[in-house]
Protein backbone atom coordinates (compact mmCIF):
# COMPACT_ATOMS: atom_id res chain seq x y z
CA UNK A 1 0.00 0.00 0.00
CA UNK A 2 0.92 3.65 -0.16
CA UNK A 3 3.12 5.12 2.57
CA UNK A 4 1.26 7.01 5.27
CA UNK A 5 1.37 10.79 5.08
CA UNK A 6 2.76 12.40 8.26
CA UNK A 7 0.39 14.66 10.17
CA UNK A 8 1.01 18.38 10.49
CA UNK A 9 2.10 18.87 14.12
CA UNK A 10 0.33 22.25 14.20
CA UNK A 11 -2.98 20.36 14.12
CA UNK A 12 -2.17 18.57 17.40
CA UNK A 13 -3.08 20.47 20.56
CA UNK A 14 -0.66 20.02 23.47
CA UNK A 15 -1.53 20.97 27.05
CA UNK A 16 1.45 22.78 28.65
CA UNK A 17 0.30 21.54 32.08
CA UNK A 18 0.05 17.87 31.07
CA UNK A 19 2.24 15.33 32.87
CA UNK A 20 1.22 12.34 30.74
CA UNK A 21 1.06 12.80 26.97
CA UNK A 22 -0.13 9.91 24.78
CA UNK A 23 0.18 10.36 21.01
CA UNK A 24 -0.04 6.73 20.01
CA UNK A 25 -0.60 6.21 16.24
CA UNK A 26 -1.00 9.88 15.32
CA UNK A 27 1.07 9.63 12.09
CA UNK A 28 3.70 11.98 13.58
CA UNK A 29 6.64 12.20 11.18
CA UNK A 30 8.93 14.51 13.14
CA UNK A 31 9.42 15.24 16.83
CA UNK A 32 8.81 18.98 17.10
CA UNK A 33 6.73 21.47 19.05
CA UNK A 34 6.98 19.60 22.33
CA UNK A 35 8.89 22.35 24.15
CA UNK A 36 5.55 23.70 25.42
CA UNK A 37 5.29 20.67 27.73
CA UNK A 38 6.76 22.19 30.87
CA UNK A 39 5.67 19.45 33.31
CA UNK A 40 5.61 16.31 31.17
CA UNK A 41 6.76 13.10 32.84
CA UNK A 42 5.51 10.48 30.38
CA UNK A 43 5.61 10.91 26.60
CA UNK A 44 4.22 8.14 24.41
CA UNK A 45 4.94 8.36 20.67
CA UNK A 46 4.23 4.73 19.78
CA UNK A 47 3.35 3.63 16.26
CA UNK A 48 4.20 6.80 14.43
CA UNK A 49 6.40 7.66 11.44
CA UNK A 50 9.32 9.15 13.36
CA UNK A 51 12.73 8.71 11.73
CA UNK A 52 14.91 10.64 14.17
CA UNK A 53 15.11 11.38 17.89
CA UNK A 54 15.37 15.18 18.15
CA UNK A 55 14.02 18.36 19.73
CA UNK A 56 13.55 16.87 23.21
CA UNK A 57 16.25 18.93 24.94
CA UNK A 58 13.82 21.06 26.94
CA UNK A 59 11.81 18.15 28.36
CA UNK A 60 14.05 17.76 31.38
CA UNK A 61 11.16 16.63 33.60
CA UNK A 62 10.64 13.53 31.46
CA UNK A 63 10.71 10.19 33.27
CA UNK A 64 9.40 7.87 30.54
CA UNK A 65 9.85 8.05 26.76
CA UNK A 66 8.12 5.54 24.49
CA UNK A 67 9.17 5.43 20.82
CA UNK A 68 8.03 1.87 20.12
CA UNK A 69 7.29 1.05 16.46
CA UNK A 70 8.71 3.94 14.49
CA UNK A 71 11.48 4.20 11.86
CA UNK A 72 14.38 5.35 14.07
CA UNK A 73 17.88 4.35 12.97
CA UNK A 74 20.01 5.85 15.73
CA UNK A 75 19.82 6.53 19.46
CA UNK A 76 20.77 10.20 19.73
CA UNK A 77 19.97 13.59 21.25
CA UNK A 78 18.92 12.24 24.64
CA UNK A 79 21.75 13.77 26.68
CA UNK A 80 19.58 16.39 28.42
CA UNK A 81 16.97 13.87 29.65
CA UNK A 82 18.96 13.11 32.78
CA UNK A 83 15.86 12.19 34.83
CA UNK A 84 14.69 9.55 32.37
CA UNK A 85 13.88 6.21 34.03
CA UNK A 86 12.15 4.24 31.24
CA UNK A 87 13.11 4.23 27.56
CA UNK A 88 11.48 2.09 24.87
CA UNK A 89 12.80 2.17 21.30
CA UNK A 90 11.62 -1.31 20.36
CA UNK A 91 10.51 -2.20 16.82
CA UNK A 92 12.68 0.34 15.03
CA UNK A 93 15.76 -0.11 12.82
CA UNK A 94 18.58 0.47 15.30
CA UNK A 95 21.92 -1.20 14.62
CA UNK A 96 23.88 -0.01 17.64
CA UNK A 97 23.37 0.66 21.34
CA UNK A 98 24.72 4.19 21.76
CA UNK A 99 23.94 7.67 23.02
CA UNK A 100 22.87 6.55 26.50
CA UNK A 101 25.87 7.58 28.62
CA UNK A 102 24.15 10.53 30.31
CA UNK A 103 20.99 8.61 31.24
CA UNK A 104 22.37 7.45 34.57
CA UNK A 105 18.91 7.25 36.21
CA UNK A 106 17.58 4.80 33.64
CA UNK A 107 15.89 1.77 35.22
CA UNK A 108 14.22 0.07 32.26
CA UNK A 109 15.54 -0.13 28.69
CA UNK A 110 13.59 -1.82 25.88
CA UNK A 111 15.28 -2.32 22.49
CA UNK A 112 13.27 -5.30 21.20
CA UNK A 113 13.13 -6.19 17.51
CA UNK A 114 15.85 -4.05 16.02
CA UNK A 115 19.02 -4.96 14.12
CA UNK A 116 21.44 -4.77 17.04
CA UNK A 117 24.37 -7.18 16.76
CA UNK A 118 26.35 -6.32 19.90
CA UNK A 119 25.68 -5.48 23.55
CA UNK A 120 27.75 -2.35 24.20
CA UNK A 121 27.87 1.16 25.68
CA UNK A 122 25.82 0.35 28.79
CA UNK A 123 28.47 0.76 31.48
CA UNK A 124 27.09 4.10 32.76
CA UNK A 125 23.61 2.69 33.34
CA UNK A 126 24.35 1.35 36.80
CA UNK A 127 20.76 1.93 38.02
CA UNK A 128 19.35 -0.28 35.27
CA UNK A 129 16.96 -2.96 36.56
CA UNK A 130 15.47 -4.33 33.34
CA UNK A 131 17.15 -4.83 29.96
CA UNK A 132 15.12 -6.18 27.02
CA UNK A 133 17.09 -7.03 23.87
CA UNK A 134 14.94 -9.77 22.38
CA UNK A 135 14.64 -10.30 18.62
CA UNK A 136 17.92 -8.79 17.53
CA UNK A 137 21.14 -10.19 16.02
CA UNK A 138 23.23 -10.52 19.17
CA UNK A 139 25.80 -13.34 19.16
CA UNK A 140 27.42 -12.96 22.59
CA UNK A 141 26.52 -11.95 26.14
CA UNK A 142 29.12 -9.27 26.91
CA UNK A 143 29.77 -5.80 28.30
CA UNK A 144 27.20 -6.01 31.11
CA UNK A 145 29.55 -6.29 34.11
CA UNK A 146 28.65 -2.79 35.32
CA UNK A 147 24.92 -3.55 35.53
CA UNK A 148 25.10 -4.82 39.11
CA UNK A 149 21.50 -3.77 39.88
CA UNK A 150 19.99 -5.62 36.95
CA UNK A 151 16.94 -7.65 38.00
CA UNK A 152 15.64 -8.91 34.64
CA UNK A 153 17.53 -9.71 31.44
CA UNK A 154 15.74 -10.72 28.25
CA UNK A 155 17.75 -11.94 25.25
CA UNK A 156 15.29 -14.20 23.44
CA UNK A 157 15.41 -14.69 19.66
CA UNK A 158 19.03 -13.83 19.08
CA UNK A 159 22.07 -15.85 17.94
CA UNK A 160 23.74 -16.46 21.30
CA UNK A 161 25.81 -19.65 21.50
CA UNK A 162 27.06 -19.56 25.10
CA UNK A 163 25.92 -18.56 28.59
CA UNK A 164 28.79 -16.36 29.77
CA UNK A 165 29.82 -13.07 31.39
CA UNK A 166 26.94 -13.13 33.89
CA UNK A 167 28.96 -13.32 37.12
CA UNK A 168 28.46 -9.67 38.09
CA UNK A 169 24.67 -9.87 37.90
CA UNK A 170 24.16 -11.23 41.40
CA UNK A 171 20.79 -9.45 41.82
CA UNK A 172 19.31 -11.04 38.70
CA UNK A 173 15.98 -12.81 39.34
CA UNK A 174 14.76 -13.31 35.75
CA UNK A 175 16.89 -14.55 32.85
CA UNK A 176 15.33 -15.34 29.47
CA UNK A 177 17.46 -16.65 26.60
CA UNK A 178 14.86 -18.56 24.61
CA UNK A 179 15.25 -19.22 20.89
CA UNK A 180 19.02 -18.96 20.67
CA UNK A 181 21.83 -21.40 19.88
CA UNK A 182 22.80 -22.62 23.33
CA UNK A 183 24.03 -26.19 23.73
CA UNK A 184 24.92 -26.17 27.43
CA UNK A 185 23.63 -24.79 30.73
CA UNK A 186 26.65 -23.06 32.29
CA UNK A 187 27.90 -19.77 33.69
CA UNK A 188 25.04 -19.37 36.19
CA UNK A 189 26.93 -20.14 39.40
CA UNK A 190 26.92 -16.52 40.63
CA UNK A 191 23.21 -15.97 40.00
CA UNK A 192 22.16 -17.14 43.45
CA UNK A 193 19.00 -14.99 43.44
CA UNK A 194 17.70 -16.30 40.13
CA UNK A 195 14.01 -17.23 40.32
CA UNK A 196 12.96 -17.58 36.68
CA UNK A 197 15.09 -19.18 33.96
CA UNK A 198 13.82 -19.51 30.39
CA UNK A 199 15.95 -21.60 28.02
CA UNK A 200 13.40 -23.12 25.65
CA UNK A 201 14.06 -23.62 21.93
CA UNK A 202 17.81 -24.11 22.09
CA UNK A 203 20.09 -27.14 21.55
CA UNK A 204 20.68 -28.10 25.19
CA UNK A 205 21.20 -31.84 25.78
CA UNK A 206 21.74 -32.13 29.56
CA UNK A 207 20.19 -30.42 32.60
CA UNK A 208 23.24 -29.26 34.56
CA UNK A 209 25.00 -26.23 36.02
CA UNK A 210 22.17 -25.25 38.38
CA UNK A 211 23.87 -26.21 41.64
CA UNK A 212 23.82 -22.66 43.03
CA UNK A 213 20.41 -21.64 41.74
CA UNK A 214 18.39 -22.92 44.70
CA UNK A 215 15.83 -20.12 44.54
CA UNK A 216 14.47 -21.10 41.13
CA UNK A 217 10.67 -21.20 41.04
CA UNK A 218 10.35 -21.39 37.24
CA UNK A 219 12.52 -23.46 34.86
CA UNK A 220 11.64 -23.64 31.18
CA UNK A 221 13.81 -26.01 29.10
CA UNK A 222 11.12 -27.04 26.59
CA UNK A 223 12.02 -27.71 22.95
CA UNK A 224 15.64 -28.71 23.55
CA UNK A 225 17.44 -32.06 23.06
CA UNK A 226 17.11 -33.23 26.64
CA UNK A 227 16.36 -36.94 27.02
CA UNK A 228 16.67 -37.32 30.78
CA UNK A 229 15.36 -35.30 33.71
CA UNK A 230 18.22 -35.01 36.19
CA UNK A 231 20.12 -32.67 38.51
CA UNK A 232 17.07 -30.76 39.76
CA UNK A 233 16.31 -32.52 43.06
CA UNK A 234 17.99 -29.68 44.98
CA UNK A 235 15.60 -27.10 43.45
CA UNK A 236 13.11 -27.37 46.30
CA UNK A 237 11.33 -24.08 45.51
CA UNK A 238 10.56 -25.02 41.92
CA UNK A 239 6.88 -24.45 41.11
CA UNK A 240 6.84 -24.65 37.31
CA UNK A 241 9.02 -26.93 35.21
CA UNK A 242 8.56 -26.91 31.44
CA UNK A 243 10.26 -29.82 29.70
CA UNK A 244 8.41 -30.13 26.40
CA UNK A 245 6.60 -27.71 24.16
CA UNK A 246 3.26 -27.02 25.81
CA UNK A 247 3.85 -29.50 28.63
CA UNK A 248 4.90 -28.92 32.21
CA UNK A 249 5.35 -31.44 34.96
CA UNK A 250 5.64 -31.33 38.73
CA UNK A 251 9.23 -31.02 39.90
CA UNK A 252 8.37 -33.04 43.01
Amino acid sequence: GEAETPVDMETISLDPEAEDVDLNHFRIGKIEGFEVLKKVKTLCLRQNLIKRIENLEQLQTLRELDLYDNQIRKIENLESLVELEILDISFNVLRHIEGLDRLTQLKKLFLVNNKISKIENLSNLQMLQMLELGSNRIRAIENIDALANLDSLFLGKNKITKLQNLDALTHLTVLSIQNNRLTKIEGLQSLVNLRELYLSHNGIEVIEGLENNNKLTMLDIASNRIKKIENISHLTELQEFWVRAGWSCSPK
